[in-house]
């Protein structure tokens, strides 16, 4: 029987539109364990492609369902048409191999609509969900702002012809660690400008506009207000859209706090994380939309699969922003620091200019989850 094939975009959709999806994963049981798909109606298991090759496919047919779509992946999308193949032979309709694999899971990028601004305009939220970033474009009046954008910049650039709209600025909240910033190419692709906090900037080998603490950017007839936020890094800046949303960078999550370690300076920083938390964003309003630029799991999405929460809602429900007690909450941070991101020297000395790996090596260097929170 003839083996199909999906796209990692169309993947998506089916998760974020919580339909069931079955999944077997074929790459090696330790990859597995690390990083792999998820989804409030995903059922995933793991069969390495090793086991089918000496074994066949008879020992793991009671696994399989017969009256679902089974989705077959691997790490880039070669062992996963051979497997999806011998799971058709065994007479198995509706069997998928994920084009790309988990490389091209973890590169995609899906626009969802957050809202409207106060003077016209939108924002929308571009999920990676197969590496738990968020990044933000700003557009109003012919005019666009991209936060934290991603390395893979094409999908900001259509959504920005699509809309006939100019790009004027590209902001991050911070010298990211984890993925590669589009913010510079997307900046020297077009008249915008790319701005970074000057304390996490110290090393840029190429040209930035400086972010201070009380910057306001006038994106059409919406305005981008900086709020000097740090520790997750010691620049770290959080964005206040219209007095509607608060961008928290990796500072705050849904469902947790940022790390404060990545620069091997976790006893020097915990301290301004609190700070950050406890001081400078509760003097903020309540009812400001969080929008972070990460999220740890699948449960923290919404149902149309946005990432978001008011500050107020958060104050009582997450448990990062409820320790009292100094000593317990830097204990807390310091105690439960997850492993370090894939690549992440290599990738802030990529940000900062000093290095240029080829494409390839890039997407080498991305492959993982999300570990920018503390647990």
């Amino acid at each position: 029987m003839a083996v199909q094939t999906i796209s990692a975009k169309d993947l998506t959709s089916k998760v974020l539109s919580n339909k069931k999806v079955f999944i077997v994963d074929v790459r090696n049981t330790e990859a597995f364990d690390d990083w792999k798909v998820e989804g409030r109606n995903v059922d995933i298991i793991n069969i390495p492609f090793t086991e089918i090759k000496e074994k066949g496919m008879d020992p793991f047919l009671d696994k399989l369902p017969k009256d679902q779509a089974i989705h077959v992946i691997c790490a880039k999308g070669n062992s996963s048409k051979k497997a999806a193949e011998t799971i058709s032979d065994a007479g198995y309709n509706n069997v998928y191999s994920v084009e790309g694999g988990m490389s091209a899971w973890s590169e995609h990028l899906e626009p969802i609509k957050i809202g409207d601004l106060k003077e016209g305009g939108t924002l929308h939220q571009f999920v990676r969900i197969g590496k738990g970033c968020l990044s933000y474009l700003i557009q109003s009046n012919g005019e666009a702002a991209v936060i934290d954008a991603a390395r893979l910049t094409k999908p900001y650039r259509e959504v920005l012809a699509e809309n006939n709209v100019k790009l004027t600025h590209a902001l991050d909240t911070h010298l990211h660690a984890d993925h590669i910033s589009g913010g510079p190419e997307l900046a020297g692709r077009t008249d915008a400008e790319y701005y970074l906090p000057p304390k996490d900037a110290e090393d840029l080998q190429f040209h930035y506009k400086k972010v201070e603490d009380g910057d306001e950017y006038e994106i059409g007839y919406s305005k981008i207000s900086a709020l000097y936020s740090p520790g997750h890094t010691s620049g770290s800046t959080s964005y206040i859209i219209d007095d509607q949303y608060l961008l928290t960078g990796d500072i705050l999550f849904i469902d947790s706090i940022g790390r404060p370690d990545l620069a091997g300076k976790a006893e020097d920083w915990v301290g301004d994380l609190r700070t950050t938390l406890y001081d400078r964003y509760k003097q903020l309003a309540d009812e400001l939309i969080v929008l972070p630029a990460h999220y740890m799991g699948i449960d923290e999405m919404n149902e149309d699969g946005s990432v978001s929460a008011k500050l107020g809602t958060l104050y009582k429900e997450n448990h990062g922003l409820n320790i009292e007690n100094e000593e317990e909450f830097k204990k807390t941070v310091t105690e439960n620091l997850p492993p370090q991101p894939n690549s992440y020297e290599d990738i802030r000395k990529t940000n900062m200019g000093k290095e240029n790996p080829a494409e390839e090596k890039q997407n080498e260097m991305e492959t993982g989850p999300n570990r920018c929170a503390v647990r």
